[in-house]
């Protein structure tokens, strides 16, 4: 394996920030699956407000709005939350939609216990070391409420391209331009260090298709990961 290069996952930004550009309906219109399913658990618990992390051009932030959930979106590609704005605007929710370009390498530009929830569609699978993934989990447990949910999906090392394309060490791989980490379940328990264990739900997604697994976990008291009471789950992924 060979090491990371900083100056390579630093590039990645000018990509995303290109690719945006180039493609400003990339995803579309239509929210993503797991957060459809978010929205579910959002609207039975009583969520208020949430943070997205890589937001994007904001297909599943619109969902959250529509929902009536105040959001905070960051990204570091300010093209595609130009381009949520203005949908937010044109949708009538731009009140409740507060957006930034972020780099998510940096602490989360949000107080302590200031959100009900923290979503994340593949943001986790960014050029980000583990190291700097384990911050970065830290980080959304410090911006959570006590009980707040963290809802991540990540492509893991079963999808069809872990493994295959040009080696950026540390699990990663680049494929067309875009470099992804890929997940095992050691890494979703490392990050989990505050959290109820982790519920794991694989699905697929795209045309590949890409495999990935949708994580929810609830904030502790403690640092130690112990379950939530009524929340037990369990870290093995299921069907």
């Amino acid at each position: 394996m060979t090491n990371t290069d900083p100056r390579v996952l630093d590039d990645q930004r000018r990509h995303w920030r290109t690719t945006f550009e180039s493609n400003p309906t990339m995803y579309g219109p239509a929210p993503s699956g797991p957060a459809l399913a978010a929205l579910e658990l959002f609207e039975r618990e009583g969520v208020r407000d949430v943070l997205e992390l890589g937001a994007g051009q904001g297909r599943d932030t619109l969902a959250f709005l529509r929902a009536g959930i105040t959001m905070t979106a960051l990204d570091y590609a300010p093209e595609g939350l130009t381009e949520l704005s203005d949908a937010a605007t044109t949708a009538g929710r731009s009140g409740k939609l507060t957006t930034a370009a972020h780099d998510v390498r940096d602490p989360l530009p949000l107080p302590d216990d200031s959100v009900d929830a923290v979503f994340s569609h593949m943001l986790f699978n960014m050029a980000l070391t583990t190291d700097q993934l384990t911050a970065l989990a830290a980080e959304v447990r410090r911006v959570l409420r006590p009980g707040g949910w963290h809802i991540y999906t990540v492509r893991y090392t079963g999808d069809p391209h872990a493994g295959t394309g040009v080696d950026r060490g540390d699990n990663m791989t680049e494929h067309g331009g875009f470099i992804v980490h890929f997940f095992d379940q050691d890494l979703v328990g490392r990050l989990s260090q505050g959290y109820s264990a982790p519920e794991i739900i694989p699905f697929e997604e795209g045309d590949l298709p890409r495999r990935l697994w949708r994580v929810t976990q609830r904030k502790t008291h403690s640092t130690e990961g112990a379950p939530v009471p009524g929340h037990e789950r369990s870290g093995t992924p299921r069907p």
